[in-house]
């Protein structure tokens, strides 16, 4: 199992917080053409036609808005492939369909809504599809749609010429695809550039600094709460006893169990500890979340900053519990149980933003949200 999907990155893989924002704009546009496309087919009919395929028409269209709602949920995320295959095949036998529910000398292009419904059909997948996807997709809805238009058009001539015909069905499609493929290509490049440009201060080398920093804010501690103190008795001492030199082996024996200590903690029991998790629990005796790719430890750092700063978090609540994956010797599991002194509604109005993230970049990600608890479990390839 990858921890990405295959083939080149989406807009919702390099922005899911941003995929997120947009998601209402996409169940906004399917809900409208759901409402359309039940108006035109009641009201708009200026042929007899079938009123079952009409109703039929409208049934695939809500079913493609549907398959968007559903994939396109950032607990779902990435937005899969086969439900973008399977939202254009709806809405390409929803075509069918609308041409055959009017089959007759239809002179109206006012109730021949399908050649719009597919344009923002693809307008939707936008944010979750590469462009190549979207250019395929679109290019399929736009052939469907001229074929079925011209083949009416052939069978009941009008002063329109049958190509002229096909092409004006089409158009919308190809437009608005064309629109969608180019936002995808330069977002995605633009993003991937960005990333570039990030990695040459890597985040393996700012936590470093960052652990670094906490060893030196220790050490300092060490010293004034035990190490002066004792050398400034000393001096006003004419002899020393043998307590002093018990009192010195112990503080030396504590100067090393810090050492060695720090040598053994990860810098994710450093974070941990760092954002006020002190009386945390961090189980990782292999130490395997080193395994950690640069892109996911950012991910997993942000998350944990945030809940562990939280009003809502008792850090004495945090476990992690990190080890290999059952039945495989290459996979690391992740556990994460938090208490949070919130209802479920409360934890995913605060939460949500952070899931969508590690949803994308861990996606077996599996939330559990109950109240005054939060748990996390996902796993990744080793690195």
């Amino acid at each position: 199992m990858r921890d990405r999907t295959e083939g080149p990155r989406t807009a919702q893989q390099y922005d899911p917080l941003g995929a997120m924002g947009s998601r209402p704009l996409a169940i906004v546009l399917g809900a409208c053409g759901v409402l359309w496309a039940l108006l035109v087919s009641v009201f708009g009919r200026d042929v007899a036609g079938s009123p079952t395929l009409s109703a039929l028409t409208v049934l695939l269209v809500a079913a493609s808005g549907t398959v968007v709602f559903v994939a396109s949920s950032p607990f779902r995320a990435p937005f899969p492939r086969w439900a973008f295959v399977l939202h254009v095949a709806l809405l390409a036998t929803a075509t069918v369909t609308s041409v055959a529910a009017q089959w007759g000398p239809d002179r109206s292009a006012l109730n021949d809504f399908m050649s719009l419904l597919t344009a923002t059909g693809i307008v939707m997948t936008a944010p979750y599809r590469p462009w190549t996807d979207l250019t395929v997709g679109g290019i399929v809805l736009a052939v469907v749609a001229g074929a079925s238009w011209g083949i009416g058009a052939a069978a009941f001539p009008h002063h329109v010429p049958i190509g002229v015909a096909g092409f004006l069905a089409a158009a919308p499609t190809l437009v608005l695809t064309a629109a969608s493929a180019v936002f995808a290509w330069t977002f995605a490049g633009l993003a991937e550039r960005v990333q570039i440009r990030a990695g040459s201060y890597s985040v393996e080398r700012a936590e470093r600094d960052g652990i670094a920093e906490s060893v030196q804010q220790d050490r300092s501690t060490i010293l004034a709460r035990d190490v002066a103190p004792f050398l400034a008795e000393l001096r006003t001492r004419e002899v020393i006893t043998d307590a002093d030199r018990a009192r010195a082996r112990e503080i030396a024996d504590g100067i090393r169990r810090s050492m060695v200590a720090d040598a053994d903690r990860t810098w994710f029991e450093h974070a941990v500890t760092a954002d006020g998790g002190g009386a945390a629990v961090v189980d990782d005796p292999d130490g395997l979340i080193a395994t950690l790719d640069a892109d996911q430890r950012t991910v997993v750092r942000t998350f944990l900053r945030a809940a562990l700063r939280a009003t809502t978090v008792d850090p004495a609540g945090f476990r992690a519990t990190i080890g290999r994956a059952p039945d495989t010797t290459d996979r690391v599991a992740v556990s994460i149980d938090l208490a949070v002194a919130d209802s479920d509604v409360g934890i995913h109005r605060t939460f949500d933003p952070y899931f969508a993230v590690l949803r994308v970049t861990f996606p077996d990600l599996d939330v559990a949200v109950r109240p005054s608890a939060l748990a996390l479990r996902f796993s990744y390839d080793q690195h």
